[in-house]
């Protein structure tokens, strides 16, 4: 039996009915930009991560952008995001002409490694985006003190992690701003591009709301050049449908997630991550080194709320690639995320080096580093035909 790394028809074909009649609504009522379906939508998301103000935008990219740009950094500033996540973290602060300065990450929950950006900060840092990848926060309290003691903003980039939990506080709420993705792949995932924008300071979130529609308030009147980040109303109606699921949806990963730490963890040479190695990966080296360990699973923190946006395991040895041929000779769908960090990218060997530097542990976990399958329709028996997959490869 083949296993796809995803299928979003299993989620949508369902909803089939509920989605017309939501499409129809639309249609007939003809307000195919900021319609009241947006408003609805809106509100949904601020009390589901519970913030003040939500507001949808065209995607994640651009709620990355506008936030920065709502925050007027701009050429010359300096802000810290990890090299280990997708492009458009650093990506949005580059096209603002500001310089991304790269973080190394934590070896265990894979995020920004608050030690390093301490050490990389300078006169010209305006900003901080920790990015809560795979589903789980980042170490919030940490960043968050950081960043008052050095005047800096924080943006959460949640697009992996809507819903997810750190110490009770939602997944972007804790910044100045957060940011969401909706990309068909994501855990409340649309039917094309579509993000928002969250935050709890009344005046950004005015701010924002101007720069949404090319800075104009009232309308022709523009007093700031803005973008169009308006996410479309038929979007909003759609997702709207899917979100009253979304507990039922994380719920569903969760316990595959579970199913397979519990199943994997059996098999020989399996090791899940320990989070008291922490930001440590020479502790955890030598740890794994001492079980002889070949495969490493996956933790959430005891803190945090894990969302599972990806199933995130590390192979060992140099052999993650014949771990992946593997897998894809017997059906089993699997994605590196991601196989390049941010500082080897091609389009950012112009940065200075001091904005490159230091991202050794980023460097690794992209030679280890593979998902599997953990889309919430997944069967019982597609599980376990990824688990019999990797029994059968670790015993060859």
């Amino acid at each position: 039996m083949s296993v796809p790394l995803l299928d979003v028809n299993a989620q949508n074909h369902p909803l089939e009915s509920e989605l017309q009649a939501a499409f129809t609504r639309v249609l007939q009522h003809g307000r195919f930009i900021m319609g009241p379906e947006m408003e609805v939508f809106e509100k949904e998301i601020a009390e589901m991560v519970g913030v003040k103000h939500a507001l949808a935008i065209s995607s994640g990219t651009d709620a990355l952008l506008l936030a920065l740009m709502a925050l007027d950094i701009g050429p010359g500033d300096e802000v810290l995001c990890p090299a280990f996540t997708f492009f458009a973290t650093a990506g949005a602060v580059s096209r603002l002409g500001a310089v991304p300065v790269f973080t190394d990450i934590c070896p265990i929950c894979f995020n920004l490694d608050v030690n390093d950006a301490r050490a990389k900060i300078t006169p010209r840092t305006k900003a901080i985006i920790p990015v809560h990848l795979f589903g789980q926060c980042a170490d919030m309290d940490p960043i968050l003190a950081l960043a008052k003691e050095k005047g800096l903003r924080v943006i959460e980039d949640g697009a992996q992690a809507i819903g997810s939990l750190y110490k009770g506080r939602g997944c972007g709420s804790m910044g100045d701003f957060g940011t969401y993705s909706f990309f068909p792949s994501k855990n409340l995932g649309g039917f094309g591009d579509g993000g928002m924008l969250v935050t709890n300071d009344d005046a950004l979130a005015e701010f924002a709301r101007v720069l949404r529609v090319h800075g104009s308030k009232p309308k022709y009147y523009h007093h700031y050049v803005g973008g169009n980040f308006r996410m479309d109303t038929l979007q909003c109606a759609l997702l709207s449908v899917k979100v009253k699921r979304y507990a039922e949806y994380t719920a569903q990963r969760q316990a595959n997630a579970a199913h397979y730490t519990e199943a994997l963890s059996q098999l020989p040479g399996v090791v899940q991550a320990d989070p008291s190695h922490c930001k440590c990966v020479a502790t955890q080296d030598a740890s794994l080194a001492g079980q002889g360990t070949r495969l490493v699973l996956p933790v959430a923190y005891g803190h945090n709320t894990h969302i599972w946006n990806q199933y995130t395991v590390r192979v060992l040895g140099g052999r993650r690639d014949e771990f992946r041929d593997a897998l894809q000779k017997v059906g089993i769908g699997c994605e590196i995320y991601y196989p390049l960090t941010l500082d080897q990218q091609p389009c950012f060997a112009h940065l200075p080096e001091s904005s490159r530097t230091g991202c050794e542990v980023s460097h690794r976990m992209a030679q280890e580093v593979i998902s599997l399958p953990i889309y919430g329709e997944l069967t019982a028996a597609q599980r376990n035909e990824v688990i019999a997959a990797i029994a059968g490869w670790l015993s060859a």
